[in-house]
């Protein structure tokens, strides 16, 4: 339905969109974007994107089989959320060229690391700056632009998590021989309300007082971005950029020498067990009507089937509360309105069989899908 809209992206002479294993068969109810079911190659999944922006900031895709551009390269199953901000240009483009610069970069090393995933991002990031160099007189709107940055990657019985940025991934694992789950975060946030977040940039900048500012009761990196890293956000990494055409909102008072945000983004590595039952993957816009442990109760409570939707139906229901309003009466609200209710909000729900975890050969389910509303085909 959607596919036309999405040009190839070709890594060697692999397309990026192949015919078999192409999984496009998301569907749409009104402002929310699902898929309820679907295999991937250490399990099932479930995907679900509403919108509340004008323009959908949120982008994801789940990608199952080869990680690599070559046959003898690693495979398992890839999970990107990138959550935009200050526009959709950032999210949409690494979601068109992360996992293909992350295949290109896994075949020369023929293999799955830290090293590959780091490297996939700062490509990913220096060309999305190189576009933004190339449209500054066109389209100087899009320096402003950024985006959040979230990785699951699950290979050879290791689970690596990527982030810059503020999504996150909470994994539902049963302790020891209770049948209870217990959450636990994967990810590293850089969102300045944390403590720690803020202390390293002020050890970074040291001689900026104002590198961290509260404003309106949201601490804001110079008083303008709640993330210390991302993809994008030129105007805050180059000087050049600091500076007319570009909105005077967006522009610093005063000329910077370093980068006031980054790009690396903080990995880490688990080696899977039979105890780790599934994944949740999601933008901030839910984590901030849900918490950890509500979120995995819920995915363990209720059917697989549909359960990434269910979880945004529950966000949304608080979201809803919050506002002293009516869940029936949010659900009639517009995008672009939607937003002073709930940020755009995207989930991912990886159960992992665990038989297949500890086993030596992953499932045959190769699939590549993205989620959400897709851009105009004109664009």
């Amino acid at each position: 339905m959607v596919k036309p809209c999405w040009k190839p992206c070709v890594v060697g002479d692999e397309p990026r969109y192949r015919r078999r294993g192409v999984d496009s068969s998301g569907r749409f109810d009104g402002l929310l974007w699902y898929k309820d079911l679907g295999n991937h190659a250490y399990g099932i999944f479930s995907m679900a994107v509403i919108q509340a922006n004008a323009m959908l900031e949120d982008q994801c895709q789940l990608e199952s089989g080869q990680l690599s551009s070559t046959s003898k390269g690693p495979q398992g199953t890839f999970v990107g959320v990138y959550d935009g901000h200050g526009g959709t240009e950032a999210s949409r483009y690494v979601n068109e060229n992360l996992f293909c610069n992350l295949k290109k970069v896994a075949s020369e090393h023929q293999s799955m690391s830290e090293l590959v995933i780091k490297k996939a991002f700062l490509e990913t990031e220096q060309n999305f700056l190189s576009l933004v160099k190339k449209q500054w007189l066109s389209r100087p709107q899009i320096a402003s632009a950024g985006s959040c940055c979230l990785v699951g990657i699950i290979c050879n019985g290791l689970l690596y998590i990527a982030n810059v940025g503020d999504s996150r991934v909470v994994l539902g694992r049963v302790e020891g021989a209770t049948s209870e789950v217990t959450a636990i975060q994967l990810s590293t946030e850089h969102n300045a309300s944390i403590e720690s977040v803020r202390e390293e940039l002020q050890t970074m900048h040291p001689h900026d007082p104002q590198i961290v500012v509260l404003k309106h009761k949201v601490w804001r990196v110079k008083g303008l971005i709640q993330v210390s890293r991302s993809i994008g956000d030129a105007y805050l990494k180059r000087a050049e950029f600091n500076q007319e055409p570009l909105l005077p909102r967006f522009r610093l008072p005063e000329p910077f020498l370093k980068p006031v945000l980054s790009a690396e983004p903080s990995i880490t590595v688990r080696k899977l067990s039979r105890g780790d039952k599934f994944l949740i993957f999601a933008s901030d816009g839910l984590w901030e009507h849900l918490s950890n442990q509500e979120a995995i109760d819920i995915v363990n409570n209720y059917p697989q089937n549909g359960i990434a939707r269910r979880l945004v139906k529950a966000a949304l229901e608080e979201a809803a509360k919050k506002r002293e309003v009516r869940y029936a009466d949010l659900k009639k609200i517009d995008r672009g309105v939607r937003r002073h209710f709930h940020d755009d909000i995207t989930v991912v729900v990886l159960f992992l069989d665990s038989n297949v975890i500890n086993g030596n050969s992953i499932r045959n389910f190769p699939i590549s899908i993205r989620g959400g509303i897709p851009p105009p085909c004109n664009s």
